[in-house]
This record gives C-alpha cells, sequence and structure tokens, in this order.
C-alpha cells in the first residue's frame, strides 16, 4: 500500500489485541502528511482511541479500511473537493455501520449539507479544539451525530444568536420529530417519504411546518437544531 496507506505496525496490532473492546478503532483519511501525521499523534493521547490505519486518497482509503474495519472514519473535506461528498457516500454504502467524521477548514453551509447528505455522522472544523474532535468520534462511534460548536454557533437561527438563549423550544409533532431526524441525517424528502410511507407533499408539508416553527432555513441548521436538542 506504501507510505501513504498503511495499517497500524506489526507492535501495535500485537498490543490492540489485548486492548479492550471499548477502543474506538479510527482510519485517517488526509493527503497532507504532516497534518494527517499530527492528527494521528493527537488521537493516540486518548486511551480510549486506537488509529488503526491511514490514508491518502480515496484509493488507498478503501483499501486500508477493508484491511482494518474502523469504527469511524476521519476524513480531510480537501482530498478533492469536488468529489468528496461522493467519497463519503460510497464509504457509508460499503460500510453502513462505520461512522463517517469530516475534518475541514471550510464551514459553508453547502459544504456541511452536503456532507450530511452523502451521509457524514459529523462535521468537524480543524480550527476546532482537540476536545471537540475527540467528542466528534466518541458521538459518532455510539451512532449519534456531531456538528462543530463553530458551525452550531452559526447555523443557530437569529434570535437565538441575538439573545444567546434558546427559551423553551416549540413543540413538534411526532410526525415532525420523525421529519426533523430524517433530514438531520441526510436524508432528501423522497427518501423520507419512502422511509415513513408518506406521500411526498406529506413530508414537504410537516418539512415547511417544522423550519417554520422553528425558525430554520436549511438541512444544515435542521441538523444544527436536531444535535443541540437531541434528535441526534
Amino acid at each position: 500500500m506504501g507510505d501513504q496507506a498503511r495499517t497500524a505496525s506489526s507492535r501495535n496490532e500485537d498490543s490492540d489485541s489485548h486492548d479492550p473492546p471499548a477502543r474506538i478503532r479510527i482510519v485517517v483519511i488526509d493527503q497532507a502528511g504532516i497534518l494527517r501525521d499530527g492528527l494521528v499523534a493527537l488521537l493516540e493521547t486518548e486511551p480510549a482511541f486506537s488509529v488503526a490505519g491511514v490514508a491518502a486518497s480515496r484509493r488507498d482509503a478503501l483499501t486500508t479500511i477493508a484491511a482494518c474495519s474502523p469504527g469511524v472514519v476521519l476524513m480531510d473535506f480537501s482530498i478533492a473537493m469536488k468529489t468528496d461528498p461522493e467519497t463519503v457516500a460510497l464509504l457509508k454504502k460499503r460500510w453502513p455501520d462505520m461512522r463517517v467524521v469530516v475534518v475541514s477548514l471550510r464551514q459553508e453551509e453547502y459544504l456541511i449539507e452536503s456532507a450530511l447528505r452523502a451521509g457524514a455522522d459529523g462535521y468537524v472544523l480543524k480550527m476546532d479544539t482537540h476536545t471537540d474532535l475527540f467528542n466528534a468520534v466518541r458521538r459518532a462511534a455510539l451512532g449519534k451525530g456531531y456538528l462543530s460548536p463553530r458551525v452550531l454557533e452559526n447555523l443557530a437561527n437569529p434570535q437565538q444568536r441575538t439573545t444567546g438563549r434558546t427559551g423553551a423550544a416549540p413543540v413538534l409533532t411526532s410526525r415532525e420529530q420523525e421529519v426533523i431526524t430524517l433530514i438531520a441525517r441526510g436524508h432528501r424528502t423522497r427518501e423520507i417519504a419512502h422511509q415513513m410511507s408518506l406521500s411526498h407533499k406529506t413530508v414537504e408539508k410537516h418539512r415547511t411546518n417544522l423550519m417554520r416553527k422553528l425558525g430554520l432555513r436549511s438541512a444544515a441548521a435542521v441538523a444544527a437544531y436536531a444535535i443541540t436538542h437531541g434528535y441526534l
């Protein structure tokens, strides 16, 4: 596989055989060698984590993941910006139970939405703290979503940003709660309608109602709300 795509060394594999089951196996995908090595070094300071492998491209990632069977993949979103969402979608299709957390310098809303729609379980910024990164990995391993605190702040509705408090959360119907959870997980209206056995028009109505109630304007903002209010 070469220097850019390797599984953990035999020494680490030997030690891993004695690790407790609770350790989270991680694969790091990042084309920048120095930054990738720094991220690996940071992750290895946490005893609950085990870095099982690294990769520098999508091709290397597929080989490495197949060999390592990680629970969580940390993926840089600048490997090839136009194809990054496709890579996330491919990984989730091949390994549905594996969690993918995007690590990026960029926090444009459309990028966050594209990552979530592709199936990403989390989105962390490279300027976030190591605590944020570790929380993202832990939550992903538990099957829960995570968004960078900076992203959450940017996506909060205008009233929340102005007042600095959320107040009483609007009451959502059971259907709206199902819809908000599926939107936050990146599903489109057609997919939601299929999963809930509802018409496209009915799902659109629920979506419009809940976004109006919550003062949200995008799928990324819905994800932010869902995470902060315990839906994910």
